[in-house]
């Protein structure tokens, strides 16, 4: 059995979401062991279909839940309230909808609550319908997600912060409060293609990386380590995590994809992300979480 951390999402979205049912799935995956819980971000869903993905992906119709969706910070507070030692994630946040002087404080605020356990996950957001609502051109894409980054790292750093952008500006001054590691809490970039792949590695960020398939994986983990390692950053030292989107079976499948399928199976696919480096995984699953916890136990048991 490996040691990779373990994790699980929290149900924040569609018409059954709930405080109670949030606070008590978190709770059962700290009481079983797992590492982590997860929240992730969707301000709408649009009445016309979309292009899922972003820009050039497949146009369907967004998928009810989308409909109804916790926000990400507020429901971790809520959670570090309700628990002691598990780790608080979000996959992801879509950061260039908040100004970075505003998401930095949200997020130190969080992590300072619950005394360090924050992963911060962000990535630049794809549907337009959100752009337009947030008021922030998708042109800001890239670039201004670069900017955007390190412009939260400038507020998480030393007093006095000023940062002069082309994008963002902050006239010199006190900021906090701070997080609770001086380097800020642990950065995530979300990432779904080979110039994403790039940009984290680049900027010295983990890599959160939604599994299709091993070779994918593989190709994305090499072009990670290749530009952190050119960009003059210690590749050994950026976290590397999968998000499973499926679940976690009572019986074995014959079909089935990476890190689905019975806690057996799952337990061989996590000896192989071992060998890749990744340290991290998590489910977003489409099963009861209640359900699906005992299962995941049976994994941490190994």
């Amino acid at each position: 059995m490996s040691s990779i951390q373990l994790g699980v999402h929290l149900p924040v979205a569609g018409r059954n979401a709930s405080p109670e049912v949030i606070a008590q799935v978190a709770e059962e995956a700290e009481r079983i062991g797992l590492d982590s819980v997860w929240a992730w971000e969707r301000l709408m869903r649009p009445t016309v279909p979309i292009a899922m993905g972003g820009p050039g992906g497949p146009v369907m119709d967004a998928p009810e839940a989308f409909g109804t969706v916790y926000d990400p910070i507020e429901t971790l507070a809520y959670v570090a309230a309700r628990t002691r030692r598990i780790s608080l994630g979000t996959s992801v946040l879509d950061a260039l909808f908040q100004s970075p002087i505003i998401l930095a404080r949200r997020l130190a605020t969080l992590d300072r609550l619950s005394d360090g356990r924050l992963v911060v996950g962000i990535g630049q957001g794809w549907m337009a319908q959100e752009f337009e609502a947030a008021g922030v051109p998708m042109r800001r894409r890239g670039a201004g997600f670069e900017e955007h980054l390190e412009a939260m790292r400038a507020v998480w750093g030393p007093d006095p912060v000023r940062f002069d952008g082309r994008f963002y500006r902050i006239p010199e001054a006190d900021i906090g409060p701070k997080p609770v590691r001086a380097a800020g809490p642990r950065l995530l970039v979300g990432a779904a293609s080979p110039v994403a792949v790039e940009r984290a590695g680049r900027l010295g960020a983990g890599l959160v990386l939604v599994i299709f398939d091993w070779e994918t994986v593989r190709a994305c983990v090499e072009t990670f380590r290749a530009a952190a390692g050119a960009a003059g950053h210690d590749p050994g030292t950026l976290p590397v995590m999968l998000q499973v989107n499926g679940n976690v079976t009572d019986e074995p499948l014959d079909d089935r994809g990476p890190l689905l399928g019975s806690p057996e199976q799952v337990a061989a696919d996590l000896d192989e992300a071992a060998r890749l480096g990744v340290e991290h995984v998590y489910w977003n699953t489409d099963d009861e979480p209640l359900h699906q916890l005992p299962l995941l136990g049976r994994l941490r048991r190994g």
